[in-house]
């Protein structure tokens, strides 16, 4: 009897990239049910199929067997992939430069970095590779299936969104992640004491981020006074200081993003709250 050859499989950063236009995140591999595909639900971004370099592809063919993870719904076991250690969420990491010196300065936290952008999946396995860092899981696709279907109860030391879409148009506003259906997801997956960490740029959203975050008693500002956001802007804010938000963190390095809403005349705002 002849032996069937096995079929060869296509790469990561192949499979990575063809997966299928109906739904909103890239697969790997492509394990979503059914009911993930069809569901009908107002999501906060955009899947973005941008052109991989060389070297992000490589950087994901090298690395993505060992750490990326597919976000399809199947339970996961954060202390068996991160060794036990406390493992933060971070929710749109863009290209990891943000996420690769984080998880450098911080190796002693495992970072659980989801997003759909497969360039950037790539660039942060690169960086992470030249770093030498071992602390971070990149995982492919949807947040909120990430949430709802993966993650155990209080599984989570923490949770970071930031500079996510603002969704600046009105009638976007529903788009936008931080919402109070969001935070009704998020708070079961927190361990007392998770700290919740976000950044936005855009000031009409960071008004809705505090609003949404102060409203809920499972969770404590940590900035209520607010000793923050006068650091960029000074002669908008005299005393150095607004209600509510806190100062950038020395662990948070400015993204490019940051940057360039600066440069625009943006305020940065940063939210410290702590799970209770």
């Amino acid at each position: 009897m002849t032996a069937t050859a096995p079929v060869p499989q296509p790469s990561p950063s192949v499979r990575l990239s063809a997966a299928p236009a109906g739904y909103p995140a890239p697969m790997y591999p492509h394990r979503a049910t059914e009911a993930q595909h069809s569901e009908r639900r107002i999501r906060s971004f955009q899947p973005r199929r941008g052109r991989m370099t060389n070297a992000q592809a490589g950087a994901l063919d090298r690395g993505w067997e060992q750490y990326g993870i597919a976000i399809d719904g199947s339970p996961l076991s954060l202390p068996e992939l991160f060794g036990g250690l406390p493992v933060t969420l971070e929710i749109g990491f863009g290209m990891g430069e943000t996420t690769a010196a984080m998880a450098a300065a911080d190796p002693a936290t495992g970072i659980l970095a989801a997003d759909v952008h497969t360039p950037g999946h790539g660039n942060l396995l690169q960086l992470l590779e030249r770093a030498g860092s071992t602390n971070v899981r990149p995982a492919a696709g949807d947040a909120v299936i990430l949430l709802r279907d993966m993650l155990s109860d209080a599984s989570l030391a923490g949770l970071r969104v930031y500079f996510a879409d603002p969704w600046p148009k009105p009638k976007h506003h529903k788009r936008r992640l931080v919402q109070p259906s969001f935070l009704e997801l998020v708070l079961p997956r927190l361990a007392p004491g998770a700290l919740v960490h976000c950044a936005t740029d855009w000031e009409p959203y960071a008004e809705q981020m505090l609003e949404v975050l102060s409203a809920s008693p499972e969770l404590e500002n940590l900035h209520p006074e607010g000793d923050g956001t006068g650091w960029l802007e000074p002669s908008e804010h005299p005393d150095g200081s607004v209600p509510g938000y806190a100062p950038r963190p020395d662990w948070r390095p400015v993204t490019k993003f940051e940057r360039a809403g600066i440069a625009k005349g943006h305020v940065v705002h940063d939210l410290l709250f702590r799970r209770r």
